[in-house]
């Protein structure tokens, strides 16, 4: 589906990419994990054409320098983690955006557009706020409304950039399985970058771990999330459990010397 090879990235004098080389499989779900400033969210943004660099990128066999922006956004949808959304924007009206790409300069979306719309909003259980405003939805209702509009956009890769970010427990979960459920109905590839560690290894099949702009561990994720490889990549002092196969990931707190006030 999706193919990098030595993507370098710099931001003015800082080198946040250094070489990458990732591939990802048609109805592949793969999470990006890494500790902060890894470079996750930049991957994401370059795959979309958002920064620019160096490297070669693969589209279903194509070189994305031989694409134009619309034919790149017809087979890639961004769910990013700080949307800016137009003041007063309506959820149908947000999810219509997604058809943009197929829409040609200067027309309006049409019945086909609208209809597509609606069917999104329809299996995210989101027909009852299509006239709500975006901005007096709950976090959980603003996630699955970007995940709509993705759906709507009609491409078959998805990239989500932590999109569990500022949700409680319930709310991940649900939109974790959502995506899921999604993935598996439409025939989606999903990249995702996620800062919860239990949580990209529950829900994808391949985690690949960055640090400092490198690829430096990529496989299943009880071979990526390992004690070893988060106290070297992410300094953490950590015991991986296992439920039902998958990693779990607790922190061990330091013990410290209690003092006798008493004394």
């Amino acid at each position: 589906m999706i193919e990098c090879r030595g993507v370098v990235v710099r931001l003015g004098d800082k080198l946040v990419l250094d070489g990458v080389d990732l591939k990802v499989t048609r109805g592949e779900w793969v999470s990006i994990v890494g500790p902060n400033g890894a470079g996750k969210s930049t991957l994401l943004r370059y795959l979309t054409g958002g920064v620019r660099g160096e490297g070669q990128v693969l589209l279903e066999g194509r070189c994305t320098t031989e694409l134009s922006r619309r034919e790149r956004a017809r087979l890639v949808a961004l769910v990013p983690q700080a949307p800016v959304v137009p003041a007063g924007m309506t959820v149908v009206d947000y999810v219509l955006l997604g058809r943009t790409p197929h829409i040609r300069p200067l027309s309006m979306e049409g019945p086909h557009d609208l209809d597509l719309a609606r069917d999104a909003l329809e299996h995210l259980d989101l027909l009852p706020f299509a006239d709500r405003e975006v901005a007096t939805l709950s976090g959980g209702e603003r996630q699955r409304v970007l995940i709509a509009r993705a759906l709507a956009q009609g491409a078959p890769l998805v990239l989500l950039d932590e999109p569990t970010t500022a949700l409680d427990v319930g709310h991940q979960q649900q939109v974790l399985e959502l995506v899921d459920a999604l993935r598996r109905r439409h025939d989606l590839t999903v990249v995702t970058t996620m800062h919860d560690l239990t949580l990209a290894g529950q829900y994808a099949e391949r985690l690949v771990l960055i640090d400092a702009g490198r690829v430096v561990v990529d496989g299943p994720a009880d071979e990526v999330l390992t004690e070893a490889n988060l106290a070297s990549y992410y300094g953490a002092k950590v015991r991986i459990i296992h439920d039902g196969g998958r990693p779990v990931v607790l922190p061990i707190r330091e013990q410290r010397a209690v003092h006798d006030r008493s004394s």
